[in-house]
């Protein structure tokens, strides 16, 4: 999973944008979201209150690998297990792995975490779910399973995202200032139903399961868009996707701001805009196997 900011999972009819400049789908966003993200995933890996250098990582949701090469880079010294419903998701981790020159340090585990009965994972020092852990529909019995599976003393480092990243400062667009909170807002309410545990406080459900939590963090990031051309095609995919599951819930006037904007030939294209920047709030939770 690893859904980091693609919780919107409906694509969506195509809206005459050119699907030929637009993002193709989850795992390139996936991607997107791992390069503009770097430096902030790199800080939480280095964050992490571990009593020792681990050496077999389980990554749970690992999505395109995004955490997956931040911790290999940051343990050079590990193997990890990288899990995940999506088989393209793993071929793409995969690949990148080949490239890097890591893939005799990952194993790659096709499996629905949905299931009561997971796929041995061995036993593990370290356990990462980024963005993952709301995507369950039972998290208590996956929060209880990983316990079961870390090695003792072993840590569990979970992080949920605040929501949605913002992209556009409050006055933008020109022609209706605060359209992309309006957008994110549909968006919430959409989700609320189908993934209760999004924006969770997980420190209540990780003492449950058997865990101390040992520390929890809140790290905001505010990345200036200039800093890489990736950062209106990130904006882009995140916006497309969210279009295509609340257009019915926007008004016929935001609808047709938000889609100049998505519209990547015309002249309010969000990847012509110098003004972008990247606003996100994630909670990490380090948590111990006693």
């Amino acid at each position: 999973m690893n859904n980091a900011q693609t919780h919107i999972r409906h694509q969506g009819a195509s809206h005459g944008h050119g699907q030929e400049h637009g993002i193709d789908g989850q795992a390139e966003i996936l991607d997107l979201d791992a390069e503009v993200m770097s430096e902030h995933t790199a800080s939480i890996t280095a964050w992490l209150p571990l009593r020792t250098a681990p050496r077999h990582i389980v990554d749970l949701g690992c999505g395109t690998g995004a955490g997956t090469f931040a911790l290999l880079d940051r343990f050079p010294d590990a193997h990890i297990t990288a899990v995940d419903a999506s088989a393209e998701h793993l071929q793409r981790l995969r690949a990148k792995a080949c490239t890097r020159g890591v893939q005799e340090r990952v194993l790659t585990v096709h499996a629905d975490l949905d299931e009561a009965a997971w796929p041995d994972l061995g036993v593990p020092d370290l356990v990462w779910a980024s963005a993952s852990m709301h995507h369950m529909t039972r998290p208590d019995r996956a929060l209880r399973t990983v316990r079961d599976a870390l090695a003792p003393g072993g840590l569990f480092a979970v992080v949920e995202l605040a929501g949605h990243p913002r992209f556009l400062p409050e006055s933008a667009p020109e022609r209706r200032p605060g359209l992309e909170e309006r957008v994110h807002t549909a968006a919430d309410r959409l989700q609320a139903d189908v993934m209760p545990h999004r924006g969770a406080d997980w420190g209540p459900m990780l003492t449950a399961a058997g865990f101390t939590v040992v520390d929890r963090r809140i790290l905001t990031t505010n990345i200036d868009g200039s800093r890489s051309e990736a950062t209106g095609r990130y904006a882009l995919g995140v916006l497309q996707r969210i279009r295509g599951a609340v257009a019915e819930r926007l008004s016929a006037e935001d609808l047709a701001a938000l889609d100049e904007l998505l519209d990547t030939s015309g002249p309010h294209s969000i990847l012509r805009r110098d003004d972008l920047a990247v606003r996100a709030e994630r909670t990490v939770w380090a948590a111990r196997r006693t």
